[in-house]
């Protein structure tokens, strides 16, 4: 998805150009799809953890050009803002204990980012929106001078002909107006990825839709924003509200280029692709010489660089993605989840996911006619405002009429069944039990990163003004996060 681009001024023949090359992509992936033995293959795990650069004050620090520059590291790459950075994991296969793995690689590669940062008095942090950012914190002048951020960002404008509206409304209120996209860059997130055989992809992703919701009541992290006691996981509203360029002026009808879905999914991947390419509109016509069609009526993998690209600029919370490596692959790409508190916190959040999509998997044909996807919708966005509190509709094949439930309650009915479903994928006993160990811990304490948070400031609040205790917070947060203590631990 960070496929890079040198220009940013196009041409209407850029785009008609780029238009004929999608179709022809998604001619050539519906040749790859009819073959039996595409994507087949091992599982394999992958993930990006999004990271915040702070100073010694907790305060967003402008390096992460100067950090790349030095490291030289090809899974670290730059972000929309300058004090954000993401480190892209190797991906490994279910059977090789891909958790242990990914905990390993990620403690290892803060601490050499965090030597790194040293020299500018600074660290990084998982965490889903800073606590002490400020308004003033955003803006071009906070941008990273990329060709493709600036290409985004001209093309977002120009489509929406007018400011950014932010308007979220929570334990308390706040409305801004943005001329540019760089509030996008205020999410941080930890994204999954996780490879799907094909002939599965329509269950699988319609089971990961279902409980996307359940999972993000779980992991909410991001409770403020500017000070502002908002949703338990504001980043859900504040991401599509920051880049969402349909024009303000007129009922639009194309759907928000953020956005959960449409529908459930009827056959395979292929509607997915299909959506992004005929739905929404190019903003980043960058094409190149590859005949995909050629390639794949030849036996070859194509590229589909075209359709990548596009992919890259439409932002569905559980993204369809195309890998052509080692003859081509489909996987699921999880983004709903924020970063942080924890780096083992991040992972029982994927273990989580990943075990509950595949315990519904199986009856899910016959759950959805139980659950329009109106209320699938309603279920996610409610789950990020509410984290644990929330009560969502939740399908049975025996329900005579529809039935709310709270998140603690589904979850402890469903918890002890996942087990045997990520086993039954190939993950590893000692590789999972840590991670469930963490999970119904949280549980029980109902303690999330977004709780904690708010909790704390609560606390420190009787002694300190708003943002003095959001600093002595956060420096505590990023404490016990770089301990990597489970947040259902933290005092």
């Amino acid at each position: 998805m960070g496929l890079d681009i040198a220009n940013t001024d196009f041409t209407d023949d850029n785009f008609h150009r780029f238009g004929d090359k999608l179709r022809s992509n998604l001619k050539a992936l519906g040749i790859l799809l009819a073959r039996p033995d595409f994507g087949e293959g091992d599982l394999s795990f992958g993930a990006e953890l999004e990271l915040y650069i702070v100073d010694a004050n907790g305060r967003p620090l402008h390096v992460n050009q100067e950090i790349i520059a030095q490291l030289k590291d090809p899974q670290l790459t730059l972000e929309l803002n300058r004090y954000n950075l993401e480190y892209n994991f190797k991906p490994s296969l279910l059977k090789d204990r891909c958790f242990t793995l990914t905990q390993i690689e990620a403690l290892a590669a803060i601490d050499k980012i965090n030597t790194c940062a040293k020299q500018w008095a600074g660290s990084v942090v998982p965490i889903g929106i800073l606590p002490t950012l400020e308004q003033s914190d955003t803006g071009y002048h906070a941008m990273t001078p990329l060709p493709r951020f600036k290409a985004l960002t001209q093309a977002l404008t120009h489509i929406r002909g007018g400011p950014f509206t932010i308007a979220i409304e929570g334990e308390e209120k706040l409305q801004l107006a943005m001329d540019d996209v760089t509030l996008e860059g205020a999410n941080t997130s930890f994204q999954v990825h996780l490879r799907v055989p094909p002939r599965e992809y329509a269950d699988f992703y319609n089971s990961v839709q279902l409980v996307t919701p359940l999972v993000v009541a779980m992991a909410a992290n991001s409770p403020t924003l500017f000070g502002h006691r908002l949703w338990q996981e504001t980043r859900i509203p504040l991401f599509k509200q920051s880049i969402d360029c349909r024009p303000n002026d007129s009922l639009h009808p194309v759907p928000a280029r953020v956005n959960f879905g449409n529908n459930w999914l009827r056959d395979g991947a292929f509607e997915l692709f299909a959506e992004a390419a005929l739905l929404y509109r190019p903003i980043l016509p960058v094409c190149n010489d590859e005949d995909p069609v050629a390639v794949a009526q030849s036996g070859g993998t194509p590229q589909l660089h075209e359709l990548r690209l596009h992919q890259g600029s439409i932002w569905l919370w559980n993204r369809p993605v195309y890998d052509p490596t080692h003859g081509g692959h489909l996987r699921v790409e999880l983004r709903a989840f924020p970063a942080g508190p924890s780096i083992v916190d991040m992972l029982a959040n994927a273990a989580l996911a990943i075990g509950l999509a595949k315990l519904m998997q199986p009856t899910i044909k016959q759950l959805l006619p139980a659950i329009p996807f109106a209320y699938c919708i309603a279920n996610f966005y409610r789950a990020a405002q509410k984290g644990m509190a929330a009560e969502l509709f939740w399908p049975s094949l025996n329900q005579s009429q529809p039935e709310y439930h709270a998140v603690p309650e589904i979850l402890e009915r469903l918890l002890p069944q996942i087990p045997e479903q990520l086993l039954g994928m190939g993950f590893i006993e000692e590789d999972i039990r840590p991670l469930l160990e963490v999970l119904q811990e949280r549980l029980q304490t109902r303690q999330t990163g977004a709780q904690w948070q708010l909790n704390k400031l609560i606390e420190l609040r009787k002694d300190l003004h708003k943002r003095e205790a959001l600093t002595v917070m956060f420096q505590e947060y990023q404490k016990n996060s770089a301990a990597n203590i489970p947040v259902a631990r933290w005092q």
